[in-house]
């Protein structure tokens, strides 16, 4: 299945943008009457026929529509420090996206060892891997925001954080029941400062553990993800 993303298609024929022609047409080698998929990023899936193979210009007629496909019924929202090797970043936005998650939110803490992103090169990781997983919705990656002014926030759902510091700590499986929305808090390198941690609970933050091994912050934020999925057998 060939597969391109087209977040602005509108009507029964769509020209696509150039990078996506280039790849359609010349990468690809697809001609005029082949079968092409197109998502839009909301839900939006569409099966398509090529009638204008130009390798700059590639347009397409839409066949089929399917709205809301793979649509979940919960929502779930991952806030986490970036790690300082970004690759690592972004290996977690690539894996996240093809498991299923629907909101991410990068962390700025008090132990924070990256404190600037590049949400560009970010956004093309989301959409490359989307395309991968046949995905039809993209997640939102919002911009890196205060630890302080992301809990303060009202949030619809259950909310969680995972920190490695000794205490009275459930399992997601204990604590997440199925087809709820929830928000889960992932820290940087050194953990959560116990500043943040005592601040979360008063903002209703449920402590959870994510296994007994100490995760990286990449690695726990694929965890929690996988979970989550996997409680409701998506």
């Amino acid at each position: 299945m060939h597969l391109f993303y087209t977040p602005d298609i509108d009507g029964e024929k769509y020209i696509l943008s150039e990078e996506e022609s280039k790849h359609c047409i010349k990468v690809l080698r697809l001609e005029t009457g082949h079968e092409v998929h197109l998502i839009d990023g909301r839900g939006g899936f569409y099966r398509c026929e090529i009638i204008r193979a130009d390798i700059k210009r590639c347009e397409v007629r839409c066949i089929e529509k399917k709205e809301n496909y793979g649509k979940r019924n919960f929502h779930l929202h991952i806030a986490i420090a970036p790690t300082k090797n970004i690759e690592r970043m972004e290996w977690f936005l690539e894996k996240c996206t093809e498991i299923g998650i629907d909101e991410i939110t990068p962390l700025l803490c008090d132990h924070s060892e990256r404190k600037i992103i590049k949400p560009d090169r970010l956004e093309k990781v989301i959409v490359s891997a989307m395309k991968q997983s046949l995905k039809a919705y993209r997640p939102v990656l919002n911009p890196l925001t205060e630890f302080q002014t992301f809990i303060a926030k009202e949030r619809n759902g259950v909310k969680y954080i995972a920190h490695c510091e000794e205490g009275d700590k459930k399992r997601l499986d204990e604590v997440y029941s199925p087809e709820s929305n929830a928000t889960i808090l992932i820290g940087p390198e050194g953990d959560f400062s116990k500043k943040e941690i005592l601040s979360a609970f008063s903002h209703r933050f449920i402590p959870i553990t994510l296994g007994e091994s100490r995760l990286r912050t990449e690695t726990a934020g694929i965890v929690a993800c996988h979970s989550i999925n996997f409680i409701n057998r998506i």
